[in-house]
């Protein structure tokens, strides 16, 4: 069993910077995907950004050119740069963990608050 844990959440103005972290209790390296998701109020949970074991990253199109994905897989952490924020960001980050393959697995840490305030 994988936990991850996100920090970094918060309230910030339109316009301003956030960075969240998501430590996972073992390595992140096996996975074939890590990344973060986010569920605002009243909608479904969706994709914010990913990277991948080949170190391709995918971000929303609402997201591309503010947000910036990064892992760390000597110290286990997977980062979310946020920049350029929009009240329209406001919303539970939830990091994730995917291994694909035969016995695909999926993990989630508890989420983590971001609001923007206009």
């Amino acid at each position: 069993q994988v936990q991850l844990v996100e920090s970094g959440g918060g309230l910030v103005q339109a316009g301003g910077s956030l960075r969240l972290s998501c430590a996972a209790s073992g390595t992140i390296f096996r996975f074939n995907a890590v990344g973060w998701y986010r569920q605002a109020p009243g909608k479904q949970r969706e994709l914010v950004a990913r990277s991948t074991r080949g170190d391709s990253t995918n971000y929303a199109d609402s997201v591309k050119g503010r947000f910036t994905i990064s892992r760390d897989n000597a110290k286990n952490t997977v980062s979310l740069q946020m920049d350029s924020l929009e009240p329209e960001d406001t919303a539970v980050y939830y990091c994730n963990a995917e291994s694909w393959g035969l016995r695909p697995v999926t993990y989630w840490g508890q989420g983590t608050q971001v609001t923007v305030s206009s």
